[in-house]
């Protein structure tokens, strides 16, 4: 029996004007998007108020593509643009028009605080739902690449000697180039090509350096007042049983260190790496605060460009919307681990959770093929870490901090391997702080609406 095909007919053109609402399917994340955005204030905005020129995208309309591209793996300016034309879904947002891979970049770059108001609009949505608590909260942080290569670092003292090495050649170039200004079978051509080169590599040692030099001072200011305090308790100390006093706190470098670095593509970001045994990464620490009892929301986010997580605890916890609700308890993991912003907590009222160190949950891997190690256990005499120890190894402090890994770590896999989002399109700390804040909002926006259609269902 022969088999029934169907005509497939490119030629024909449609008798009525199609609906693009029948070609998306009611359960698509767009409608909800497109719901979303209608409360957000158009004042935040940054646009052309004079209305000169051609006519501008609607704001809203703009930031709902922006949304649900990134919520579904389109971060691109230039992929988004291409969406317009080739995804139904896009296609019906945009309401067939079609912003070009600029003004998509530039409407992203320029909207900071309203991608803040859409944040809390979108948190706001999810208290009218029931679906947010802000009871206890869950920190991390993860490296994310930056638009920029490792190999594009360079140390301080190496830019010294590349300075020195460039002003040297230039000269020669020079020098060269007008003993060859005197002979006419020559265009003149390549020298000047080779000194603009140097020019350029020069102008980015020198500018590399002034980047090492402001980021030691700026820390030397930062951890004046921390020296003072240590200075202070040093000179109380008695002599130890040997008659010689401890060595004094070390007075902060106002100059960098030989070894200090500095990226020539994106001069914000840092070379990092998750552990030991992980490799060098040219990155940033992206943070969130996640809600445990809830829909695992994200209520907060910042970026950092330090490796380590000590300083940022009090910031994650600080940045959430005074709207949404202040937490009671924060769950962190041992990279948190520092007295001075642990004690700030506890005197806003807000209990932390850290374990001392990584061997605080004690359990062995089943699975482990490698043979035992013997640690000695982490000595520890602050009688605050000592407290926070024993709450940490009681039967309610274990439930508690229980959890953390099963809430907060989820976000970050559901980011990068869901959404795609493993590395930063724009470079620059401010820049990278709204695209981290573009991402979260983009998730959050997932998760509610997986909320509405299993309500639906």
């Amino acid at each position: 029996m022969a088999a029934s095909f169907i005509t497939i007919d490119r030629n024909t053109p449609m008798l009525l004007p199609p609906d693009m609402r029948e070609w998306v399917p009611e359960e698509d994340m767009v409608h909800f998007v497109l719901e979303a955005v209608k409360g957000v204030a158009i004042s935040n905005f940054q646009i052309n108020h004079r209305g000169s020129g051609d006519r501008q995208y609607p704001p809203r309309m703009m930031l709902a593509l922006l949304i649900y591209s990134y919520a579904n793996g389109l971060f691109s300016s230039r992929r988004i643009e291409r969406a317009t034309y080739r995804d139904i879904a896009v296609r019906y947002l945009t309401a067939d028009t079609h912003p070009d891979h600029t003004t998509i970049s530039e409407f992203r770059r320029r909207n900071v605080e309203a991608f803040s108001e859409a944040f809390l609009h979108v948190l706001m949505l999810a208290r009218e739902m029931q679906v947010l608590k802000v009871g206890t909260l869950s920190v991390d942080g993860t490296h994310i690449k930056a638009n920029a290569s490792i190999n594009k670092s360079v140390r301080y003292d190496r830019a010294e000697q590349l300075e020195a090495t460039l002003s040297h050649d230039i000269a020669e170039l020079i020098a060269q180039a007008e003993r060859t200004d005197q002979q006419d079978d020559d265009d003149g051509q390549s020298l000047p090509k080779e000194i603009r080169r140097r020019e350029i590599l020069l102008a980015k040692m020198q500018k590399a350096q002034e980047n090492l030099e402001r980021r030691a001072k700026d820390r030397s200011e930062s951890e004046r007042a921390k020296h003072k305090r240590e200075l202070a308790q040093w000179s109380q100390r008695d002599e130890n049983d040997r008659g010689k006093r401890p060595k004094s706190p070390r007075h902060p470098n106002p100059e960098p260190e030989g070894q200090e670095q500095s990226n020539l593509t994106d001069a914000d970001s840092r070379v990092m790496r998750k552990s030991v045994l992980s490799p060098y990464t040219q990155s940033y620490n992206a943070q969130v605060s996640v809600d445990p009892d809830g829909l695992q929301l994200i209520l907060s986010n910042h970026v950092a460009n330090t490796s380590s997580d000590r300083d940022e605890l009090v910031t994650a916890v600080e940045n959430i919307p005074a709207q949404v609700g202040r937490p009671d308890t924060v769950l962190a993991d041992t990279g948190y681990l520092s007295v001075e912003p642990l004690r700030r907590l506890d005197s806003a009222g807000v209990e932390p959770y850290v374990p001392i160190g990584r061997a605080e949950n004690g359990d062995a891997r089943a699975y482990d093929y490698r043979p035992p190690k013997t640690k000695q256990p982490i000595k520890v005499t602050n009688p605050y870490l000592i407290a926070m120890r024993d709450k940490l190894t009681g039967d309610e402090g274990r439930k508690v901090y229980a959890k953390r890994k099963q809430t907060v770590e989820p976000v970050f896999g559901i980011i990068k391997w869901v959404m795609g989002f493993r590395e930063f399109l724009l470079r620059g700390l401010d820049r990278v702080t709204c695209e981290w804040s573009l991402v979260c909002l983009a998730y959050n926006g997932k998760r509610l609406h997986a909320l509405s259609v299993a309500t639906m269902a």
